[in-house]
């Protein structure tokens, strides 16, 4: 079965930094995008990054570059988001996700499966 676990949430001070994981399994993870996703009360699920496994293409949300940092180790099979400067306005629920193929499109309509998601909390 397909799974994404995703841990490493928290609550920070701004300006703190968090470094998000998702441990995908269930299937070849060189052949997937993968994207984190976040959701704020009230809010629509929004893209924040994404990393292409097959070549390491990335993508970023206006809103975190220069902030956020994805990366992936394909020998542990995980993905990363180093969260930096954190603001209260990135409070939200994070989800890593798998695209539907191996570009990333960011557009949760395109994902195919989600992983549960992990609670980020920047206090000001």
């Amino acid at each position: 079965d397909v799974q994404l676990q995703a841990s490493g949430g928290g609550l920070v001070q701004a300006g703190g930094s968090l470094r998000l994981s998702c441990a995908p399994s269930g299937f070849t993870f060189d052949d997937y995008a993968i994207g984190w996703f976040r959701q704020a009360p009230g809010k629509e699920r929004e893209g924040v990054s994404c990393i292409s496994n097959s070549d390491h293409s990335t993508y970023y949300a206006d809103s975190v570059k220069g902030r956020f940092t994805i990366s992936s180790d394909n020998i542990k099979n995980t993905v990363y988001l180093q969260m930096n400067s954190l603001k209260p306005e990135d409070t939200a629920v994070y989800y890593c996700a798998r695209e539907a193929g191996a570009e990333c499109t960011v557009v949760p309509d395109w994902v195919d499966y989600w992983g549960k998601g992990t609670l980020v909390t920047v206090s000001s």
